[in-house]
């Protein structure tokens, strides 16, 4: 059987992406890592546009959730976690599938390591605006990203654009990592009813940005307060096809993988069966997941 030939080159020129050469092989995995199973729904969308393409994914569970912590403690696990990628797997990318923890730490990975491509998550207000037609939009996210910096600049730089409910969802992503069905009803019945009116009528939120990878898990249950009109947004797509750009730019991508080789690599720091079960529920895939210490 023909192995998968990856090839890359030393030196890279275009006008859009200037990167550096890379710090590994273009068949090295891509890194990805969240506070715990939310990141899913951004694997989700990386294995669909890189389907030849090897993952190392970290839920940090035994640390979670991130939502409710302080930045310099998600900092602390943001640099513990890349290290580890970088150490152990030779990553050629880093995907922080959290928007918490890309509003606290992603300037900071990129200072401390300039040759990685990194990518990271923020609420999709701006496709949001374009989006909207009666201009209100709401936005469900952890207290953390709602307050900060990053969340705040993005929030100013659309002021008049649209008019925008800013909902903090405390609990909701435990919920949802604990697959505690009756918290996670309750937590979204709760957070869209204090958010106002649904719906495509003047006045009305039409359209939801989830601000947390954790919430399309729970889409079904926020439906229940929204109504089926509504239209939802999240952030995976977008990472996805910017991963494709940047490895893309520095020559990177992998033609194909070897023939029985396993796409993704599981690791936890918590409880290894929570991400196992959340792996086959909502992607599929049915492996063993290792844990991990760091």
């Amino acid at each position: 059987m023909a192995k998968a030939h990856c090839q890359r080159r030393v030196q890279v020129h275009s006008r859009r992406l200037a990167l550096t050469p890379l710090p590994s092989h273009s068949a090295s995995p891509i890194g990805v890592f969240d506070s715990g199973v939310g990141g899913l729904s951004v694997l989700r969308a990386l294995l669909a546009e890189l389907p030849d393409e090897q993952v190392v994914y970290v839920a940090d569970s035994g640390h979670a959730p991130y939502g409710e912590r302080d930045d310099a403690y998600v900092i602390e696990r943001a640099r513990a976690i890349t290290a580890h990628l970088l150490t152990h797997h030779h990553i050629k990318a880093l995907v922080v599938a959290c928007n918490t923890a890309t509003a606290a730490a992603i300037h900071l990975l990129r200072e401390q390591h300039p040759q990685l491509p990194i990518v990271g998550i923020e609420p999709a207000l701006k496709p949001a605006v374009g989006l909207s037609t009666t201009g209100v939009i709401g936005v469900m996210a952890t207290r953390s990203t709602l307050r900060s910096d990053k969340f705040q600049r993005l929030l100013a730089s659309l002021e008049g654009q649209a008019r925008f409910v800013v909902q903090p969802c405390a609990g909701l992503a435990l919920a949802i990592e604990q697959f505690d069905t009756i918290k996670i009803e309750a937590a979204c019945a709760e957070y869209t009813g204090a958010m106002g009116s649904f719906g495509t009528k003047t006045g009305q939120i039409d359209t939801l940005v989830l601000g947390c990878t954790h919430y399309p898990f729970a889409e079904s249950h926020l439906r229940a307060g929204t109504g089926a009109a509504v239209r939802y947004l999240e952030g995976g797509a977008p990472v996805a096809r910017q991963t494709r750009r940047l490895l893309q730019a520095g020559q990177a991508i992998c033609a194909g993988r070897a023939t029985g080789s396993q796409q993704v690599v599981f690791y936890s720091t918590g409880n290894p069966l929570t991400l196992e079960s959340a792996a086959k529920r909502w992607l599929g895939l049915e492996q063993s997941v290792l844990p991990l210490a760091v």
